[in-house]
């Protein structure tokens, strides 16, 4: 229930020396809700560290302004800055946008709508969907790309845009997460959303316009690295989410035909990665070792290696618990798939006396795919049968819908 005087939105505006581009933008955002936007919103400008003139401008605005205020941090960091004012706000949906807005604002009621209608827990802007227009360069095109390839890989991540500025979550569902984020930076909205959806929760995207802000000065390097870091930690972690899964969270409805395909395109994704360490390994090793040595070596490191990411990515098991022994299992596989390129070596020699290596790693990569088949036969039957999350059994539509109703 709206509480009177309270606002139904609140959107942040995360700033760090932006006296250039502050006033304009939060003018036109501020008109955009007073004309256009169907809720009682308020602006929060959050200032995180700024050393112009921000935080004096900020304070114009919201003196100016009705609806617009200002929060002064001293350290900077956008999640910082945003786990401040959302912990402290009394509206029912929390949001965000870069000061650049160069998200088109038109996205914002699409974004918020189904938070407020109680639909959808988190919301996201996306620029990635189909529909989406954007506008930015190549390079940053790439990167995007590529890091939410790698979220999709390494922590299962099925949302679509992680980084993008233009987000809103239910403030009851946020009073929740927010202890449980522990990043204070731009790999904020990465943790903050993994987490959300390991919960259950259900996050709805937005098809966006975006420009992108040619004067943006992110340290494109230094973000990439405490991504990357953070992505580590989160591989790692171990958060009791069951609290908000059971508050909040929904069942997920997966055919086991589904999730058996997820499985097998995460095996052999894991499976082209081993592959392809395995033949630059063997090209090393073998300028100083015979064949079968090499390929023994090669084998036996990759093979380590591809257990642990199987374990991790392919079959969901996390923890310490079990690691060596499901390495002791997977070196049995790994015997096998030894034992099939072994045998295709020493076949290849008996045929051709002195091959070039151009035809030995041809040989080698064949018998490696063959092998590939009977591991995961025995990943999904032995390897990590006993401790390996089961596939979900099917529950029609009908059965999930009487189970809300009551």
């Amino acid at each position: 229930m709206q509480i009177p005087g309270h606002p139904r939105v609140e959107i942040v505006v995360p700033v760090k020396n932006e006296e250039n581009d502050l006033g304009p933008n939060i003018r036109r955002l501020r008109e955009f809700l007073d004309t256009a936007f169907p809720f009682p919103a308020e602006v929060c400008i959050a200032d995180n560290g700024s050393t112009d003139a921000t935080y004096e401008i900020g304070m114009l605005l919201a003196s100016e302004l009705p609806g617009v205020r200002i929060v002064r941090l001293e350290q900077s960091g956008r999640g910082r800055a945003l786990k401040q004012v959302w912990s402290a706000s009394n509206a029912e949906v929390l949001a965000y946008m870069d000061v650049d807005l160069s998200t088109n604002l038109n996205a914002l009621l699409p974004l918020v709508a189904p938070l407020l209608a109680g639909h959808s827990d988190v919301a996201i802007g996306t620029r990635l969907a189909k529909s989406s227009r954007v506008v930015r360069r190549p390079k940053r095109e790439f990167i995007s790309r590529s890091y939410n390839l790698l979220l999709r890989a390494t922590l299962s991540a099925h949302f679509s845009d992680a980084q993008c500025g233009f987000k809103a979550i239910r403030a009851d569902v946020a009073h929740e997460l927010l202890p449980l984020v522990q990043d204070t930076s731009w790999f904020f909205d990465t943790e903050l959303l993994v987490l959300a959806e390991k919960a259950g929760l259900r996050i709805h995207e937005v098809p966006v316009d975006w420009v992108d802000d040619l004067d943006s000065r992110v340290a494109i390097a230094k973000t990439v690295g405490e991504d990357l870091r953070g992505i580590a930690r989160l591989m790692r972690s171990r958060v009791d989410l069951e609290p908000v899964r059971q508050k909040y969270g929904r069942p997920r409805i997966l055919d086991p035909r589904t999730a058996m395909a997820a499985r097998v395109l995460r095996f052999c994704a894991v499976g082209v990665l081993s592959t392809a360490a395995y033949a630059v390994l063997y090209l090393v090793l073998r300028q100083g070792m015979p064949a079968q040595v090499a390929n023994l070596l090669s084998l036996l490191i990759t093979a380590v290696a591809n257990t642990t990411l199987n374990r991790r990515i392919t079959f969901g098991v996390h923890g310490v618990e079990g690691r060596w022994r499901h390495q002791l299992r997977g070196l049995v596989a790994f015997g096998i798939g030894w034992s099939l390129t072994a045998a295709s070596l020493w076949l290849l020699h008996t045929a051709i006396a002195v091959p070039n290596q151009a035809v030995e790693i041809t040989v080698l990569t064949i018998a490696n795919l063959a092998a590939t088949v009977v591991r995961f036969s025995l990943f999904q039957t032995w390897v990590f049968d006993d401790d390996a999350p089961t596939l979900p059994a099917f529950e029609p539509p009908a059965v999930l819908d009487q189970t809300r109703s009551n």
